[in-house]
């Protein structure tokens, strides 16, 4: 079975490999022509070959439940701050090809340098920040972030920092909770259990399938970030262990921020 598995991943890597190519010198491309939400969807058209490719070539299918908690269409400037369990590379490529809106993005700039996708990645309209300068990474996701939210663009950010193990639990930073308060705008807590099929740093992808449960906006006003992040961190591991109770031992322990 193993094998069987292995074969049909190192098929699914041969397509993202042959289809990022092309497409992200396309947008390169188009790059020099148009730029924001413009660009933003073109763009994301990759994202929806390659959750394609994962489903038909290894099987890796999903469901989502609570798209009716997210602003509807009609809301088009209507910003929220989308919050979510990370542990696979899966949810990364799949939330903007399910959200209405536009999202943009906080990630490393070492992203940036990775051959072309990380070269598309960089023409978008995303918030990149250097780690390693802690004060003004948060000033730039502060600032960027407020830009983005009065556009209409919804910021994405993963609480934990890096992909947690199926059934494992990080340590949730009030990032999110510090943006989401000094914006005004709600807190959108997503669970997903992505790891079932594809585990963190692995392309060994595994037939199945992923719920992602996306919970009720949370206000920020009057809130501390702690208390706030406290209050996603709990709601995303009880559904966590909800979506997927083979995968925990134990229930979820909200930790100090």
């Amino acid at each position: 079975m193993r094998v069987l598995w292995a074969l049909r991943s190192a098929l699914f890597v041969l397509w993202m490999a042959a289809t990022v190519i092309p497409w992200a010198l396309l947008m390169l491309l188009l790059s020099m022509f148009v730029r924001g939400v413009r660009l933003y969807w073109p763009t994301m058209m990759w994202l929806r070959m390659a959750i394609w490719g994962a489903k038909v070539i290894c099987g890796v299918r999903y469901r989502v439940h609570g798209m009716q908690h997210l602003p509807t269409a009609g809301d088009s400037h209507a910003a929220v701050l989308l919050a979510s369990k990370h542990q696979s590379t899966w949810e990364t490529f799949a939330y903007p090809t399910l959200m209405p809106h536009p999202l943009a993005y906080v990630f490393k700039r070492e992203l940036l340098y990775v051959p072309f996708f990380g070269w598309a990645m960089g023409r978008l309209d995303m918030i990149h920040i250097d780690r390693s300068k802690r004060t003004e990474a948060w000033n730039k996701v502060a600032e960027q972030g407020k830009r983005l939210f009065a556009e209409g663009i919804w910021v994405i950010m993963f609480p934990e920092g890096t992909r947690a193990p199926r059934g494992g639990q990080g340590q949730y930073k009030s990032g999110a909770s510090r943006l989401a308060i000094s914006a005004g705008v709600p807190i959108v807590p997503i669970a997903a259990t992505s790891a079932r099929c594809w585990p963190r740093k692995s392309f060994l992808l595994r037939p199945g399938v992923i719920d992602v449960s996306i919970g009720k906006p949370i206000p920020s006003a009057g809130r501390e970030s702690d208390e706030l992040m406290r209050e996603v961190e709990t709601w995303i591991e009880a559904e966590m262990r909800r979506l997927d109770p083979e995968a925990y031992a134990a229930p979820a322990i909200p930790r100090a921020t």
